[in-house]
């Protein structure tokens, strides 16, 4: 279907009548704004990175000077402490925003971003990035949006870790990679997370997540080889036990 924008012309005086010029307003109307063709498209203070398996994005310390979007993959945020500890502090896949501490004052970056998978990341520099939230209700309607969802699972994963035991904190997290619990059809496949990564997502050893991997596979609820492939069941010990 063709679409069509209205265009309005006024005829200026003391030019030939055929001489017109379109306003402000109708310019506007004919190129509307969506917030899906802005984390799209380049320019203006975009760029579209195109991110490698394992492939540093930002290391901790660096300058904080723009916020991230993945429009495909995923991204690790881990955070190493002064006495070397790493802890993996987040995976994140489509749609999810990063490095949003630069719109508050944040100078330098409070954690390492790596690429877990081949992904297509937009990054958008601070500037533009103000500029959009204050100029576009719709955008910033959809990042406020982004950040509340963001803060709700923050409050439910402290929640987990001061009442919940590491099994069952691992079975949510299975199932929140898996994707049990969003809007889209829940994927069920966990593309391959090895076992130190979810051990530090966890704040535990990686004896003990294997532990309760191979106590899951042996009740049937997930299968692993390579890829870890969760089963509907294991909703049960999460929202049952």
């Amino acid at each position: 279907m063709r679409t069509t924008s209205r265009t309005e012309t006024k005829t200026v005086v003391g030019l030939l009548p055929d001489k017109k010029i379109t306003s402000s307003a109708a310019r506007t109307r004919a190129t509307l704004f969506t917030p899906q063709a802005f984390l799209a498209e380049v320019g203006h203070g975009k760029t579209m990175l195109q991110a490698s398996k394992s492939q540093l994005i930002f290391s901790q310390g660096d300058s904080a000077d723009a916020v991230f979007y993945v429009q495909a993959g995923r991204v690790k945020l881990s955070v190493l402490s002064q006495q070397g500890k790493e802890a993996v502090v987040g995976i994140l896949g489509h749609g999810s925003f990063f490095g949003k501490g630069c719109l508050v004052g944040q100078l330098t970056c409070r954690a390492t971003a790596t690429a877990l998978d081949a992904s297509t990341i937009l990054r958008i520099e601070k500037t533009a990035m103000i500029r959009v939230l204050h100029d576009e209700p719709n955008f910033a309607k959809l990042f406020i949006a982004h950040l509340l969802s963001h803060n709700v699972c923050i409050q439910k994963d402290l929640v987990d870790h001061l009442f919940n035991s590491t099994e069952k904190r691992l079975a949510q997290l299975l199932l929140l990679l898996a994707r049990y619990g969003k809007d889209s059809e829940p994927e069920g496949n966990i593309p391959k997370v090895s076992q130190e990564v979810l051990a530090e997502m966890l704040g535990t050893t990686r004896s003990r997540v294997r532990l309760f991997l191979d106590k899951f596979k042996a009740r049937g609820f997930i299968h692993y080889n390579g890829t870890i492939q969760v089963h509907r069941s294991l909703l049960n010990t999460v929202l049952y036990d």
